[in-house]
């Protein structure tokens, strides 16, 4: 009997090598697009900053805060796409290696 303790999960196992090719194409253009992302964390900053302003002002009125947390809400479900899509980059490759 052989002791599979040790042996990490998929070993031995055939990786499609055109998947991964896919996969990691897929991944250099998210990339690219983080790269360049990093401005919509700055404006989703830039956005908190103008509302925490604005509700710090007397009297705000109802019409601009509605338009900031619009735009806030646009920001956030842009950043969380991209959270999700690496996810599934981590879940495809622990797929590919047997996990």
């Amino acid at each position: 009997m052989t002791d599979t303790r040790d042996t990490p999960p998929g070993a031995g196992r055939e990786i499609d090598l055109q998947q991964v090719e896919r996969l990691i194409a897929a991944i250099e253009e998210d990339l690219a697009k983080v790269r360049s992302g990093s401005e919509s964390v700055e404006a989703l900053r830039s956005e908190v900053d103008s509302l925490k302003q604005l509700l710090d002002a007397s009297g705000p009125s109802h019409e601009p805060v509605h338009d900031r947390l619009r735009s806030i809400h646009s920001l956030l479900d842009e950043l969380v796409d991209d959270a999700i899509q690496g996810a599934r980059y981590v879940a495809e490759i622990g797929r590919m290696l047997g996990m």
